[in-house]
């Protein structure tokens, strides 16, 4: 075999069964995946009176209760300390966003395989391709949001810093994890619906164990660091430096957020892969 097929070799080995295997997945397979994002968007709020016009209306609703609830009725001193109203409203916003994100996947994601049983029993389709699917349906809806935050941004406090650039960067390890995560809860989903019912209870729990009302520079310095090791709460106090303070998101809690959304991407990657084979036959 010559240089150039051992190097051709390797390189397919990397993409499919390496540490690029998850990523090489959507890529093989993009136009499938876009063809399904496409149906399932129009699908979405099909037979609606007002359509997309929720997607917008229903965070600022949830913004709006948590903000009157927790400056003006409740007080709290954590909602009052870092300004005015409407800049504790813009950081809950940001927290919101990307725990809709979290919230949203992990509800649906252990009832995946089951969604498409039948699709999946009936013809050949890379079952493998689904997580990516739900992962950048959540993302649609979280780009509303954010464009939303970003016109309340602009109407509060003018043009937003450049470091609201650098927010691509904190993105792709955040799409890293949730991918992981819904692989791993959707092979685990497909052998018992347990898991669903699981996250009923699981997911208000996360959401105020997550800095979503507050930051972490308002917490004990013992909890910070737990804080800090939760991948969905470094995410969402980056983009709050990015897109809120004009701040770039310090260069160590960076790298230790891109290591850990890769390792949970891979791990989870790798568990629906080992089960994959028969996870048509138990849904």
């Amino acid at each position: 075999m010559s240089d150039r097929s051992r190097k051709a070799v390797r390189r397919t080995a990397w993409h499919e069964g390496g540490a690029l295997a998850p990523l090489s997945v959507g890529w093989r397979h993009r136009e499938l995946i876009l063809a399904v994002l496409r149906r399932e968007l129009a699908d979405r709020f099909s037979g609606s009176a007002f359509g997309w016009v929720w997607a917008v209306a229903g965070p600022l609703i949830t913004l709006g209760i948590y903000t009157v609830t927790l400056t003006k009725a409740m007080q709290l001193p954590v909602a009052t300390a870092h300004g005015d109203t409407s800049s504790y409203a813009l950081s809950t916003f940001v927290g919101l966003i990307v725990f809709g994100l979290f919230a949203e996947l992990c509800s649906r994601a252990p009832l995946l395989m089951h969604e498409h049983a039948w699709f999946l029993k009936t013809s050949i389709f890379p079952s493998e391709t689904l997580a990516w699917t739900a992962v950048l349906r959540a993302l649609s809806y979280a780009g509303i949001s954010f464009l939303v935050l970003l016109v309340f941004e602009l109407a509060l406090n003018g043009i937003p810093a450049l470091s609201i650039l650098l927010l691509p960067f904190i993105v792709a390890p955040l799409v890293m994890f949730l991918l992981g995560l819904v692989w791993f809860l959707a092979a685990i989903g497909a052998f018992t619906r347990d898991m669903s019912y699981l996250m009923i209870t699981f997911i208000p729990l996360a959401m105020f164990a997550t800095p979503v009302f507050y930051r972490v520079t308002d917490l004990p310095d013992p909890l910070r660091l737990l804080a800090y090791a939760n991948p969905l709460g470094t995410a969402i106090e980056m983009m709050r430096a990015a897109v809120l303070d004009g701040d770039p998101p310090p260069i160590l809690a960076y790298c230790g957020f891109l290591v850990m959304s890769v390792a949970v991407c891979r791990g989870g990657y790798a568990v629906f892969e080992r089960y994959k084979g028969i996870l048509i036959d138990v849904i």
